[in-house]
């Protein structure tokens, strides 16, 4: 019998059913196969198996701005965008990038990371915990936070008006703050004005529409399969379709969730996505690709289509994302290692 496992789980005012075990049965397949054995070892790598990215990030713990600023100097667009929130997701980087603002008052740069911090920071202040969970100083804290963030991110826009970066981050501490839909729409569309198909811009868009946020489930399939269509074969933005499923499934009750992904409809939906986007062959890889990977692989494992599913694992070779994975309970690299063994015996 499938093992669905809920685990508890809240984000923004909303509470948030998190979910559910592995999905099938892991006995099917003896665990020293030997496809599994061939496997890479499954892992989670923030620096996205990139040396350079690896020493940002080494960098940003030791606090070494010295060291650290001219690799942030050197990129623009979605690549500042994407360092600075890696950056942004280390602890501590609270600290020094305080000191390095009031250092410095004219850096842009300080500015943004530590306003990109600001939003990671108040996150963790909020947990993933239920919306009745949070406590009162919890809930203080993640606005206290957002606060920050927003000043200092639509600081950085006012000063440097071609940036995508604060206006990617400014989309999730309006979510945060619940600023509403017309501040949404306008913070979405500056994003993608300056880096027009920007994956995770269009990722946090889609958050922003779906129904635990405030929208509802047709406009966020509207919008996924919409940003699919308009973009070229090849797109990363294909990956929108799966993740609005996945939504959709996180939203339902166990068992109309499994019946949901497993519909004729939906996995037609998949496969066109997929195929239109990280299975295309004029799709190229760019910064953060496994992510996409990594949707498409569960979705496609929940929706019993294993061998699609192992395509997206094969592609991979073991690189784990944090999401979609952190929606089934237990830990993303032991539930991503269930899911791909049982996909390798198609």
């Amino acid at each position: 019998m499938p093992l669905f496992r809920r685990r508890t789980g809240g984000e923004g005012g909303q509470d948030r059913a998190g979910r559910r075990g592995f999905g099938f049965g892991l006995g099917r397949r003896a665990a020293g196969a030997p496809a599994a054995d061939r496997a890479a070892e499954p892992r989670f790598d923030p620096a996205f198996g990139d040396e350079s990215v690896r020493q940002v990030l080494g960098q940003a713990a030791a606090g070494d701005w010295t060291a650290l600023r001219p690799a942030l100097a050197a990129a623009d667009g979605a690549e500042l965008t994407w360092l600075a929130g890696a950056v942004a997701d280390v602890a501590g980087v609270e600290e020094w990038t305080a000191r390095a603002v009031a250092d410095d008052p004219q850096d842009a740069l300080a500015l943004l990371l530590s306003g990109a911090r600001h939003v990671s920071w108040a996150w963790e202040a909020r947990t993933r915990a239920q919306a009745k969970q949070v406590t009162e100083e919890q809930w203080k804290l993640f606005h206290q936070r957002l606060d920050v963030a927003e000043e200092q991110l639509l600081e950085v826009a006012e000063r440097e008006p071609s940036w995508l970066a604060p206006w990617y981050f400014l989309q999730i501490s309006a979510r945060g703050a619940s600023l509403g839909p017309e501040v949404a729409d306008c913070r979405f569309e500056a994003a993608v004005r300056r880096v027009p198909g920007h994956p995770a811009s269009h990722r946090q868009r889609l958050q922003q529409l779906c129904a635990k946020w405030g929208g509802s489930h047709e406009a966020m399939h509207g919008f996924a399969r919409s940003a699919m269509l308009a973009a070229p074969e090849g797109s990363q933005l294909g990956e929108l379709v799966a993740l609005a499923h996945l939504e959709r499934w996180l939203d339902l009750p166990d068992g109309e969730d499994r019946a949901h992904l497993a519909d004729p409809a939906v996995v037609a939906e998949l496969q066109e996505a997929a195929f239109r986007s990280v299975l295309h062959p004029d799709f190229v890889p760019v910064r953060g690709w496994q992510a996409s990977f990594n949707t498409f692989a569960m979705a496609f494992s929940l929706a019993d289509q294993p061998k699609t599913a192992r395509l997206l694992f094969d592609a991979l070779d073991g690189f784990v994302t944090e999401s979609p994975w952190h929606y089934l309970s237990g830990d993303p690299v032991r539930t991503f290692r269930a899911h791909r063994d049982r996909c390798a015996a198609y």
